[in-house]
This record gives structure tokens, sequence and C-alpha cells, in this order.
């Protein structure tokens, strides 16, 4: 006779068999694992920049004199700038109208003679402000030119710039400021929420369709066997993926993980879980794959890629909506692995997080196990 316990461990090892069957003959499973993860990286990794570079800047020189065209070799040797000249400034002005440009700096005839008198130098900036974010990084960059140039001019002249306040610059964790070590630490988050709903999303879904429940039901299968068979094949993907993923980002984009490796696993096993219990509640709900997909992306994915904090900041966002981003998980996923990434383990950072996403497991499991029944509805 078979002991109650070795019974319910035989039908959970059947039962997680099957599903690795199912996963085998379909192989969209094993695509979103880990051909979706590729794809993501490659697009935000090349070609979605927050950086701004090579910026098409107008440069107009009433009187081009030694002291102007320093200042305009100066725009040129730096890296954000990509500066044309123009003979006066209706002409630099009709190229920002036209978007060929997206900033003026204007030396007026006057500029050296006031720069010589110690006078407000005669310099004019202009910025398409159409892109607020891009108009305040321009001007941003422009000041820092010119700034960088006055004390060059100023020690040229054996004099030390005379300023009311002194500026040391210093950027921690991110001193290149690459947008990309931003973002794709943030984006394996993403994934993992892509691939944890969408795999799980239609398990039980594609059972009702095909008719298969039914039979499901006749079995000595319980519900909790049933679950956690349909869970355990897709967290071992799902985990594969993430292991793939982060191999990427640390080999290929060159993101370093500054922080404990079995710390990010352990974070991004709970999260895995918690993506998991997602798609598995909107599977039961639902009982259709495509409304069960279409749930998906819009509960979880669409949330998790704009308010998480993967490209907006959370802060600067309105209040009610700051309140919202407390109910998605992957809000929580993306500071610990902003953390992990480019700062360690940040443990009043981590912890707190980690907590949240306990939390939601919990009430997810709960949920999962209220409108699971093992009888036909």
């Amino acid at each position: 006779m078979i002991a109650p316990g070795r019974d319910s461990r035989r039908r959970l090892r059947g039962m997680v068999r099957k599903e690795w069957l199912q996963i085998l003959r379909d192989p969209s499973s094993i695509a979103i694992a880990f051909v979706l993860p590729v794809v993501l990286l490659f697009l935000f990794g090349y070609g979605v920049s927050l950086d701004a570079r090579d910026i098409p800047l107008g440069l107009v020189l009433e009187q081009p004199d030694a002291n102007a065209s320093s200042l305009a070799g100066a725009f040129g040797r730096s890296d954000y700038f990509r500066p044309r000249q123009y003979n006066d400034i209706q002409q630099a002005e009709q190229a920002l109208a036209a978007r060929e440009i997206d900033g003026i700096v204007w030396l007026r005839h006057d500029f050296s003679r006031r720069l010589q008198q110690r006078e407000p130098a005669a310099i004019a900036v202009r910025v398409n402000g159409v892109d607020a974010n891009q108009g305040r990084i321009t001007a941003g960059y422009i000041q820092g030119v010119w700034l960088s140039w006055l004390e060059s001019h100023a020690a040229g002249h054996g004099r030390k710039l005379e300023a009311p306040v002194q500026l040391e610059h210093r950027v921690w964790f991110n001193p290149a400021v690459l947008s990309r070590l931003f973002l794709v630490p943030g984006l394996i988050a993403i994934i993992m929420t892509l691939i944890g709903s969408l795999l799980t999303a239609m398990v039980i879904a594609r059972e009702w369709e095909r008719g298969t429940m039914e039979a499901m039901m006749a079995t000595p299968l319980r519900i909790p066997e049933v679950l956690a068979g349909k869970l355990i094949p897709y967290f071992i993907l799902g985990m594969g993926g993430m292991l793939f993923t982060v191999a990427l980002a640390t080999w290929l984009f060159e993101v370093p993980l500054r922080g404990s490796f079995w710390v990010l696993l352990a974070s991004a096993a709970l999260f895995m879980l918690v993506a998991l219990a997602m798609g598995l509640l909107i599977s039961i709900i639902a009982k259709n794959q495509f409304v069960a997909g279409q749930l998906a992306i819009i509960t979880t994915f669409l949330p998790a890629f704009i308010l998480s904090g993967f490209i907006f900041e959370i802060a600067s966002m309105p209040a009610p909506i700051q309140l919202i981003t407390h109910l998605v998980p992957a809000r929580y996923f993306v500071a610990i692995l902003q953390s992990l990434f480019l700062t360690g383990d940040v443990w009043p950072v981590l912890l707190p997080n980690l907590g949240a996403m306990a939390l939601m497991l919990l009430i997810f499991l709960l949920l999962i196990r209220r409108r699971a029944h093992k009888r036909l509805e």
C-alpha cells in the first residue's frame, strides 16, 4: 500500500512531467523565455537611449575674432554637440524652426570687448523646447561648455575665474552617465514580468479550451497538486531566462553587478513566483487563451513598463499615480535590480522591497486558492 505522502509526490511528478511535455511540444514557451529577452535587450540596449549625444547646435559669430573662435572650438570638441555655423541669427532661427538644429549659441559683435572688460559677455542661448527633457539637457550641456571655457580663458590670462559659487561635480554609481546602465537592469524586471505572466496566463485556460480539464477533474489530483505542477516547470523556465538575461546584461552590455549574485538570484526567484502567480490567477479567471493573454499584457506588462520606474521616475509622477505604483510588483523589483547592479547590497533598499514582494505573493496565492476549485463551473 502506498503512503499518502508518497502518493501525492507521484501525482505531482506526473503533473510536472505532463507540463514539460506540453512545453516541448509548444516551442512558443521556450521562445518567450529565451528569444524574447534577446530581442528586448537589443531593442532597449542599442535602439533606445536617453543620452544626449551629437546634438545639432547652431553657432552665430557676428565677429569671429580669437575669443569667439576659441569658444566655438570648445563646442566643436565636445562629445555632446555637432555645431553648425551660420552667418546671422535669422538663418539660425530658421534652422531651429525647421528642426535642423536643437539650439543656438549667439555671440554678438561686442562679445570680446565685454569679456576683456569683465562685463557680462554678450552671449545668447536659444533652445528648442518642444521636448522639454531634451531642451533642459541641451541647455545644461551648453552651460557646462561655457563655464569650462571661461575657466580655461581665465587661466590662460593668469587669473582665476571669479564666481560666487564653485561647483564640483561627482556622479555616483554611473560615472559615465550612460542610460544603458540604468535601462538594462530595469529591463530584466520587465522581461521577467512578461515571461512569468504570459507563460502561466494561458495554462489553465488552455486546459478548458482543449477539453482536457474535465479529464483532469476525474483524476485523484488535488488542486494544490495541479497548481504546483503548473508552476514548477514555468518557474524553472523563467529562471533560466532570467539567468540568460543577466549574462547578456553583464557580458554584452557591460553592466556592472556590484551586489551579491546570490541576493540577485533569491530576489529574482521571489519576483518570478509573484509574476507566475499573477499569470495563474488570470488564467483561472479568464478560461480563454486569447482573453488571458490580453489581460496579462494589460494588467501586468503595461503597468510594469510605465509605473515601475523602469524609464519614468516615480518621484516625478503626480501623487495619485505614485500611490498606484505601489500596486505594481515590478516597482519593487526594479528598485532591487538598480541597487544590486549599480550600487551594491544596500539592505535599507533591499529589505523593504523584498518584504513588499513577499506580501504580494501571499495575497496572490490566497486569491488563487480561493478561485481554484475542482469542479466544473
